[in-house]
């Protein structure tokens, strides 16, 4: 049996990941700057997304920052969905969350799914809550969406 409880579906898709970004990120460098450098990383994307979406002292951030979140989010989706594909992904299966490489993508799922909340995209928040859900459903949790 799998981890996800369904020996007749996929195999869980597990990405390899983008050391380089990783690293860079993880020592502290600008997210524009390794988004830039290194644009099919999901996980700059990620951190570019979330910061535009943080709400200064509980205040819901601006417009201007909701659509730079969501732009972001959603660029980073896009490069995640390709780096899934290449990996064998069909469109759908477990992508855990377990497997540190693939929260790069789930992140950006998990901004995209926030930042259209914001901006009044309710079937597409509906729609990134289902593909976190059919992705891993700790991911849900994971991110706060819950």
């Amino acid at each position: 049996m799998t981890s996800f409880g369904d020996l007749l579906g996929p195999p869980p898709t597990l990405l390899t990941g983008d050391d380089d970004a990783e690293s860079d990120l993880l020592n502290g460098a600008d997210p524009a700057a390794v988004a830039a450098e290194y644009p099919s990383a999901s996980i700059a994307w990620a951190y570019l997304a979330e910061a535009a979406l943080e709400g200064a002292d509980g205040v819901e951030p601006d417009r201007g920052r909701q659509v730079a979140g969501y732009a972001f989010a959603r660029t980073g989706y896009h490069r995640g969905l390709d780096q899934l594909r290449r990996h064998g992904w069909k469109g759908y299966g477990p992508v855990p969350w377990s497997h540190e490489p693939n929260r790069g993508f789930l992140r950006c799922v998990g901004a995209l799914a926030r930042a259209a909340q914001m901006v009044g995209e309710e079937d597409e928040y509906l729609r990134c809550l289902d593909l976190l859900n059919d992705s891993d459903p700790r991911a849900i949790g994971e991110l706060g969406l819950d």
